[in-house]
């Protein structure tokens, strides 16, 4: 088995006052052998695996955990936010500096059709804003993972296997972030980035407020390698990006020819996994775009993103209607169906008189297939549905006048 691979990231401040991204790649010095055990993630069951749709659009739920030492860490909501537009516009190749790729290259340009939203669902199924703070007494880590444990002074993953973790904090000297690649140790598995690097607006450094420091990273968690392949004249396995002597900083005159470059064309330093500064980098290629969505294929390492409901809202678990809800509720809100996920009882609960009785149930699969249906004689209902296979389904309240849609998952 080979070792796996942490990328790590770093800012060097060169005499000429100049800042450059320096990313070291060294293997990492614990294997799945050795891992020493950590936070005890969620046990949630997993929704049955299935294989990505051709051209589908992957919705990967993140987690952004802000350890902060002092207020200037404790980055906003907009800086937060400024960040998953950035990954939305570069994975979609929506970003607007994606005019600046030239002629020679854009052919390969590639829409990855890979999408990221902040979590709606926490890992008990409660609503969540998608960002979890933490002040901590550390006034900064290394890149040892000690952010990613509550003992440690950071904060513990959220489940893996449906969430994107994201630490954002003070990392120690000049590292802006490191990835650990798919198949890593669960506990571990996400990015973390240096908190002025992370988005464009607010707590920003001027060299890098782009948001690319995070765009390169979540490329790693999705298995892509440095554009050089981390070795001088490497190979990153990808057919589509021209072979490279090394790595490029700053924003080389294009075409940027070395003796390893085959092609007239030179280097692809544009390619965000080179290492050029935030405004010079601005696209994947189709070749990049097909290693990052064989990721979430079928028995692939990050499969079972595709199952994870946690980007949808109206997934999270709900309870009884408090009892001035009626007064302030839209019609669409003035039913409650909880537990959600359930393990075998759903409860249907409306406040208002004979809102639900006489109205018929239906549990339907997302393909539109009934599998149980019920006419309800209360505003207080049971339905058992611990005979249905584990899965995401729709219910259907409703009668010839109108009825109201609600998704759940099945445990």
């Amino acid at each position: 088995m080979k070792p796996f691979i942490i990328s790590v990231c770093l800012l060097l401040t060169f005499a000429g006052g100049h800042a450059q991204r320096i990313c070291a790649t060294e293997p990492a010095s614990r294997t799945l052998a050795t891992f020493h055990s950590g936070a005890v993630l969620s046990t949630e069951t997993v929704l049955p695996a299935r294989d990505t749709v051709p051209n589908e659009i992957i919705t990967i739920p993140v987690i952004v955990h802000v350890l902060y030492n002092t207020g200037a860490e404790n980055i906003s909501m907009e800086q937060v936010l400024s960040q998953i537009n950035v990954l939305n516009q570069d994975f979609r190749l929506l970003n607007a500096d994606r005019s600046l790729i030239p002629a020679a290259f854009k052919g390969v340009a590639a829409d990855s059709r890979i999408m990221f939203c902040l979590a709606k669902v926490d890992p008990d199924g409660r609503s969540t804003t998608g960002i979890n703070r933490k002040a901590t007494t550390k006034t900064f880590f290394t890149a040892d993972d000690a952010m990613k444990f509550k003992a440690q002074g950071g904060a513990d993953g959220w489940d893996s296997k449906r969430y994107l973790n994201i630490w954002v904090c003070r990392i120690f000297g000049r590292t802006l972030g490191y990835a650990t690649p798919p198949g890593g140790e669960a506990a571990k598995d996400g990015v973390v980035i240096t908190y002025n690097v992370f988005g464009t607006t607010g707590n920003v450094t001027s060299s890098f407020n782009k948001g690319r420091t995070t765009t390169h990273e979540v490329a790693h968690w999705l298995g892509l390698k440095h554009i050089w392949g981390d070795d001088y004249c490497g190979d990153d396995g990808i057919d589509d990006t021209p072979q490279q002597k090394s790595y490029n900083f700053d924003c080389p005159s294009f075409p940027r020819m070395s003796n390893c470059t085959p092609v007239a064309t030179g280097d692809m330093f544009m390619n965000f996994m080179d290492l050029t500064g935030d405004a010079c980098m601005n696209m994947f290629t189709q070749g990049q775009k097909n290693k990052m969505r064989s990721a979430f294929a079928l028995n692939g390492p990050r499969n079972t993103i595709l199952r994870s409901y946690q980007c949808d809202a109206s997934l999270a678990s709900g309870g009884p209607l408090p009892e001035d809800s009626v007064a302030v509720a839209r019609p669409a809100d003035q039913v409650s169906v909880y537990p959600n996920p359930v393990v075998d009882v759903l409860n249907i609960q409306s406040k208002q008189s004979q809102t639900l009785k006489g109205k018929l149930a239906i549990v339907l699969t997302t393909a539109g297939k009934p599998v149980f249906q019920k006419t309800l004689q209360s505003n207080n209902e049971k339905i058992n549905i611990g005979s249905l296979p584990p899965g995401l389904y729709m219910l259907s309240i409703g009668d010839a006048n109108g009825r109201s849609n609600f998704k759940f998952v099945k445990m």
